[in-house]
């Protein structure tokens, strides 16, 4: 399509040159000079009005003495003189003229004669040409059309080692085993070792299943092809497969090699599942991988390593020993791995010495390593923005915010009433999390707002936690409703703040319930894990594998979770209503607390430092 739109502009532009050409030989054509008889230039020689006389051919071109030009025409094979002097002109009465012979010639004659007969021909071969071009290229397109589109890694170019990816310790050892067959394969054959089939990355986005793969080009040194799994779906079936077979053809000539499909969950889902059947083109290509993997031919030394961060949905025959029988889990990194990954993303940026990217990794629980590269330049930007020489700490700690919630959006003009409103709201969060056991402890409160959210009170962790108990989902949901508890006790009204603040306490309520089996009543059973209902490959709930008894009794547990989470913010808010008070007014008058801050001042303010869990 794109050269296709070349030609048709180059054909316009080249028609536009050609009108305008023709434009000008005809505009020239209209400017020639007035033209009258013989008997008409043989009076005005005798009146002495003309001044030259160009003779060209037949043309007779007649230069009056006011400058005017007009032109006339003589009998061809004739002379001038012989033809006016039958109008009584002799050779003494054109004496006084210049007289001129030219013979018709040159850039004008050619024009007049090239232009009118070959252009149009010329544009007619053009117009050929291109239809000829264009029927060509469809063919050579078809031959093509099942030709995979795969790129060789070139190690040349932005080389990456196991040393330049942090942490993932034990993915890494997987996969330098592969990295150690390939270029030592003896080692492993005297054993009795067999050649891995297949490598699958499963982890969440942004944990660099991606950045692992090209380590492991830059470590193997032997040929590494990466595609992406899309790339294999076309509209018509069996281009998909077609281009299976070319990758794997591509591959075993430069054997040993390594072939990385990114996201192989676009052709690899459960078949069966989808519409059309098994016939569709997806299926016919997923079918052609799983022959090429582990079908007749064994004996190829090719690698395939695979990513995915949607493990659930890969079709079993993709995940059985012969094929990606190795799987590598890709972990969300702790805190030491953290610090590491921000160590490297601030290579080539010019950090202050007051910098601690151990506090900055203590702040991103949950955090992949994409989002903290993504912190790292933000960081960057907000300190050129202001004008610095070095990113300092505070630069780091408001990229956080900004990775969280957003961009602070400080221009944004509210009224009194509502900032008032923001503040006890974002107190009464601050003030339960920080009475309620097992919350983690406030790290700063501010009314600014980011993002969708008026305000926000950011509260993470101290330490890495694997394991939750229900008092953690308890305390959870007692947070969460502390905005809204504290409008109630303050305003005797409720807003639409608190909106985002239910919905996170319905879902927490929901999952201690039916997901994690914590419900009282229920006992431990799980509910509505059925068979996922999909429409096109995209879930849209849960068979109901319960009663509707059932489903009655666990609406009431969620509501009983929820309202006991209510009142117990309730109750702090009135047991802490001075904290409260004077946390809210703190925030009207600085708009934002630190954690130092916060706790220095709940404790002025009655809140006993006991109470204050700090883990």
């Amino acid at each position: 399509m794109k050269s296709l739109g070349k030609n048709i502009l180059f054909t316009v532009i080249f028609l536009i040159i050609t009108a305008l050409l023709f434009g000008a030989v005809l505009d020239t054509q209209s400017k020639t000079p007035e033209e009258i008889s013989i008997s008409a230039v043989a009076k005005k020689i005798i009146d002495g009005e003309v001044k030259t006389i160009t003779v060209q051919e037949s043309d007779l071109i007649l230069g009056l003495q006011d400058g005017i030009e007009i032109k006339s025409k003589k009998e061809s094979g004739v002379s001038l003189l012989e033809t006016l002097s039958s109008y009584g002109i002799t050779s003494s009465t054109l004496g006084n003229i210049d007289v001129n012979i030219k013979d018709q010639g040159g850039t004008k004659y050619w024009m007049g004669i090239i232009i009118p007969t070959l252009i149009p021909l010329l544009i007619m071969g053009l117009i050929l040409w291109w239809m000829f071009r264009q029927a060509k290229g469809g063919a050579n397109q078809a031959f093509s059309f099942g030709r995979v589109n795969i790129r060789l890694f070139s190690p040349l170019k932005d080389k990456i080692l196991f040393k330049d990816v942090a942490g993932l310790k034990e993915a890494k050892e997987e996969l330098w085993e592969v990295v150690e067959f390939l270029k030592n394969p003896k080692k492993f054959h005297a054993m009795g070792a067999k050649i891995p089939r297949g490598v699958l990355l499963m982890g969440s986005p942004g944990t660099g299943k991606t950045m692992l793969a090209r380590a492991v080009a830059g470590e193997s040194g032997v040929p590494f092809f990466h595609i992406s799994a899309s790339e294999f779906v076309e509209m018509f079936v069996g281009v998909g497969a077609s281009r299976v077979r070319d990758l794997f053809q591509v591959a075993k000539k430069a054997a040993p090699a390594i072939i990385f499909i990114d996201e192989i969950d676009a052709v690899g889902r459960e078949r069966g599942t989808g519409m059309g059947g098994g016939h569709d083109e997806r299926e016919q290509t997923l079918n052609q991988i799983l022959v090429e993997m582990d079908g007749f031919e064994r004996d190829t030394s090719v690698i395939v390593v695979a990513a995915t961060n949607r493990p659930d949905v890969l079709d079993q025959a993709l995940l059985r020993p012969g094929r990606f029988d190795r799987r590598v889990m890709l972990d969300m990194p702790d805190i030491r791995d953290r610090e590491e990954i921000l160590k490297i993303h601030a290579k080539g940026k010019p950090l202050s010495k007051s910098t601690d990217l151990h506090m900055v990794a203590l702040r991103t629980p949950g955090f992949a390593g994409a989002e903290l590269a993504n912190l790292m330049n933000e960081a960057a930007i907000l300190a050129a923005r202001n004008n610095r020489k070095f990113v300092e700490q505070e630069d780091l700690l408001d990229s956080i915010e900004k990775v969280l919630l957003g961009p602070a959006r400080k221009n944004r003009i509210i009224n009194d009433h509502e900032k008032q409103v923001t503040a006890y709201h974002e107190a009464g969060h601050a003030i339960v999390a920080a009475v309620v056991k097992n919350s983690d402890p406030v790290h700063k409160v501010s009314v600014v707002s980011r993002g969708m959210a008026g305000g926000y009170t950011l509260k993470l962790p101290m330490e890495e936690k694997r394991l939750r108990t229900k008092s953690d989902f308890l305390g959870e949901i007692a947070v969460s409703l502390g905005g809204y508890a504290a409008e109630q006790a303050v305003f005797k009204d409720i807003t639409t703040g608190s909106s985002s603040d239910i919905q996170q306490a319905t879902d927490v309520a929901e999952s201690l319930v039916t997901k994690y089996g914590m419900s009282e009543k229920l006992g431990p059973r799980a509910y509505g894990n059925g068979q996922e209902v999909t429409f096109f490959g995209r879930g849209l709930g849960s068979e109901k594998d319960y009663s509707e008894t059932i489903g009655t009794t666990i609406d009431v547990e969620i509501n009983e979770y929820i309202q006991r989470g209510l009142q117990t913010a309730k109750k702090i808010m009135a047991t802490h209503r001075k904290a409260l008070d004077g946390v809210a007014a703190a925030l009207i008058e600085k708009e934002t607390l630190e954690q130092e801050e916060f706790y220095k001042l709940i404790e002025n303010l009655g809140i006993k430092k006991d109470s204050i869990i700090l883990k």
